[in-house]
């Protein structure tokens, strides 16, 4: 079997192909940076540059799944430009792979695209599964439903649709595990906002293995990229303080200050969502780590 991966040099992608090479699943992989193009058999470099809609139609060859992960950084100010950015970034590349196996005769016969749990409402109380629908007007929820929307077009092509609504990933390379520990390690780690807020939570080897097992069970539709047991704010920072064997006592940092500090963009630290990880289970998924403790302690 052979994947072609966008985004294959990112936190999530590396982590795939990783398993992916364990599995003996060959890989190809599309680069914006010439310079990163490899020629290994099992991990194929080609370019591609969605703003000019310029693609090495080569990538395809012999392959059997996309794992489609490109997409801007949603961590970073939202000016309305960037916004835009991080919408176009997603649309437009999923636009330029699907205009570019029309008319093709191609091996593709499934696709398997990030998402983001930022399409559910901010609540303290909803548990959600795939199947809500009563979205809010946020502008998160506008980049979730236009990504999606965009990859169902590879449905009128036969190909098999998947989508993994991604949560907090959780991983010592990078993301926000990294960043999170980095006050607590100087005894500053401190809750945000009421700490009550939700946080739904995935070991980056559970997310990646998710991918695998929905590719090699050639699953179909919207799963959600989640552990089991999701925690609130307050737990996540009292339970990395509490392995690190750090103090947890400061008071919270309010709302406000990082509104002022970091824009609109400070939802991502302040939205509630508690999702539900009980579909891609009864399709017969184990996760590795399934709670908070054993993860953090395996990152640590």
């Amino acid at each position: 079997m052979r994947v072609l991966i966008t985004g294959a040099t990112g936190l999530i992608g590396q982590e795939i192909v990783k398993q992916c090479h364990i599995k003996n699943i060959e890989v190809s992989y599309l680069t914006t940076s010439k310079s990163k193009l490899g020629s290994d058999v099992n991990y194929k470099g080609f370019y591609w540059n969605v703003k000019e809609k310029e693609i090495d139609s080569a990538c395809f060859e012999g392959v059997d799944a996309i794992i489609h992960l490109a997409g801007a950084t949603i961590s970073k100010r939202w000016t309305s430009n960037y916004k835009k950015e991080i919408i176009d970034s997603r649309t437009e590349s999923t636009q330029l792979l699907i205009n570019s196996l029309k008319g093709e005769s191609h091996t593709v016969k499934h696709v398997i695209s990030a998402s983001a749990i930022g399409i559910y409402p901010d609540s303290l109380t909803n548990y959600y599964s795939e199947t809500y629908k009563d979205f809010d007007d946020t502008f998160l929820t506008h980049v979730v439903k236009a990504w999606e929307r965009s990859v169902d077009g590879f449905s009128k092509l036969d190909i098999t649709v998947s989508k993994i609504r991604t949560g907090l990933v959780l991983s010592d390379k990078g993301g926000a595990l990294p960043e999170m520990i980095k006050p607590i390690k100087y005894g500053f780690g401190a809750a945000f906002g009421t700490g009550k807020q939700w946080q739904s939570w995935i070991h980056i080897q559970d997310l990646a293995s998710m991918y695998l097992y929905i590719l090699t069970h050639n699953l179909k539709g919207v799963y959600n990229g989640v552990a089991p047991n999701p925690v609130n704010n307050k737990e996540l920072i009292k339970t990395t303080a509490k392995i690190l064997d750090k103090p947890f006592f400061l008071p919270n940092i309010p709302k406000g200050i990082m509104k002022l500090l970091l824009g609109e963009m400070h939802v991502l630290l302040f939205d509630s969502q508690r999702v539900s990880s009980k579909k891609i289970e009864d399709k017969g998924f184990d996760f590795e780590y399934n709670c908070l403790k054993r993860a953090v302690e395996d990152l640590v």
